[in-house]
C-alpha cells in the first residue's frame, strides 16, 4: 500500500512512519508543513528508504494537496497534522482553528474528490483515518469512570475544541458523502523524539541541567499514559484493519497523577545519573508547584476494550518499562534534543526528498 501521512515529522507521526518503513512493505508519503514541532531528524533512520517520500506542504493549501494526491495515488490517508499544545492554544488559539479545523476540512475535500475518481475496487480499499485525542471528552468526575467511544464531547481548551471540531467534520464527511472514514482517540503519549515543551521530556531535560521541575497546581491531574511505539502499532492496525465508520479509543492502561510521573522520572534519574548538577542533593528537590493553567482537566482515562476485542491490540509497555526506556533514550540522544533546544534543527532540514 501507499500511505499518505499528514504531520509525519511530528512526535506521533514520525513514530508511525518509522513503524511502517521498518516493519511493513508499505510506502509512505509524509506531508508536513514543518512548524516548530516538525523535526525531520526524527526520521533520519528511515528517510533514505526508497519507500519514503517527503512533501513540505501546509494542509490548508488545497491546490498543493490535489497535486500530491494526483502524483502519489495513496490507498490510505492517516491524518495526524495538528497544533497540539494546550498552553499554546490558550495563548494563541488562531493557529489551532486554522490548522485543526480549516486544514482538516481542506484535506477531507481533497480526499473526497480523489476518492470519487477511483475505480470501484479502489474506492472500497481507500481509508481516511483521522487521529484525535481523548481531550475532546473533557474530564472525568468519578475515579472509576472511563472514556468510551460513546462518551459525549465536552472540550475544555481551544486545542481540544478544535480537535473536537475536526472529529465532527470527519464523521460528517463519512455520513453525508460516504467517504470511508475511521477515527481514533488516544490518551497522552510519551517516548523517544518527544518535543521538549511536553511534561515528560521537559522534566528529564530540566533535571539533567539542575533546573526547576515545574508541576501545575497540586500535581494531582491524572492522565492515562501511552508509549508512542504502542500507539504507532495501534494506528497502523486501525488504518489497515479497522471497520469503516467506527471509532477506536487507544489507551495505555497507565493512569498516573502528574506529580507521580515527575517523581518516577526523578527516581530513575537517581539510578542512571547519580552525579547531579548544581550541588543538587536529590532530583525531587527540584520539584516546584506553579499556578495551574486555565480550564485544566482533572482526569482522563481511556477504555480501550473495543480495539482489544475487535482488532486484538493491547499495549506492550507498562508505564514502568516505558518511562525507563524514555529516560534512557534522552540520555543516549543528547545531540537530538540539544539541536531542538538551540533551534538548529529548524535551520538545517534533513532528508528532504520529493
Amino acid at each position: 500500500m501507499k500511505i499518505l501521512i499528514t504531520g509525519g515529522a511530528g512526535f506521533i507521526g514520525s513514530a508511525v512512519i518509522r513503524h511502517i518503513i521498518e516493519h511493513t512493505n508499505d510506502s509512505v508519503v509524509n506531508v508536513d508543513k514543518l512548524t516548530y514541532a516538525g523535526n525531520l531528524e526524527s526520521l533520519i533512520n528511515v528517510s533514505s528508504s526508497p519507500r519514503y517520500y517527503f512533501e513540505q506542504v501546509d494542509i490548508c493549501h488545497g491546490e498543493e494537496l490535489e497535486r500530491i494526491f494526483s502524483l502519489y495515488r495513496p490507498d490510505v490517508v492517516m491524518h495526524l497534522a495538528a497544533e497540539s499544545h494546550v498552553d499554546r492554544s490558550i495563548d494563541g488559539p488562531s493557529e489551532f482553528i486554522q490548522t485543526n479545523i480549516i486544514g482538516t476540512y481542506t484535506l477531507l475535500e481533497t480526499a473526497r474528490k480523489y476518492w470519487l475518481s477511483l475505480s470501484q475496487e479502489n474506492k472500497k480499499k481507500f481509508r481516511f483515518h483521522h487521529i484525535s485525542t481523548d481531550e475532546v471528552y473533557g474530564d472525568l468526575e468519578g475515579t472509576d469512570d472511563l472514556f468510551t467511544e460513546n462518551t459525549s464531547y465536552s472540550p475544555s481548551s481551544p486545542y481540544s475544541a478544535s480537535k473536537a471540531s475536526s472529529d465532527h467534520l470527519v464523521r460528517a464527511w463519512g455520513r453525508t458523502y460516504g467517504l470511508p472514514v475511521v477515527v481514533t482517540n488516544c490518551s497522552n503519549n510519551y517516548g523517544p523524539f518527544h518535543f521538549p515543551e511536553k511534561l515528560i521530556p521537559l522534566i528529564i531535560l530540566n533535571a539533567l541541567e539542575g533546573k526547576a521541575l515545574p508541576v501545575y497546581g497540586d500535581g494531582q491531574q491524572i492522565r492515562d499514559w501511552l508509549y508512542v511505539d504502542d500507539h504507532a502499532q495501534a494506528l497502523y492496525l486501525v488504518a489497515t484493519k479497522g471497520k469503516v465508520g467506527e471509532t477506536y479509543n487507544i489507551g495505555g492502561h497507565n493512569e498516573k497523577a502528574n506529580i507521580d510521573v515527575v517523581r518516577a522520572i526523578c527516581s530513575i534519574m537517581e539510578k542512571l545519573v547519580p552525579n547531579k548538577p548544581n550541588n543538587v542533593e536529590k532530583y525531587e528537590d527540584l520539584i516546584c508547584f506553579v499556578a495551574d493553567r486555565p480550564g485544566h482537566d482533572v482526569r482522563y482515562a481511556i477504555d480501550a476494550a473495543k480495539i482489544e476485542r475487535d482488532l486484538g491490540w493491547s499495549p506492550m509497555e507498562t508505564f514502568d518499562s516505558g518511562i525507563r526506556k524514555t529516560v534512557q533514550w534522552y540520555l543516549s540522544n543528547e545531540s537530538w534534543w540539544k539541536r531542538v533546544l538551540d533551534g538548529s534543527y529548524t535551520r538545517e532540514r534533513l532528508g528532504i526528498k520529493g
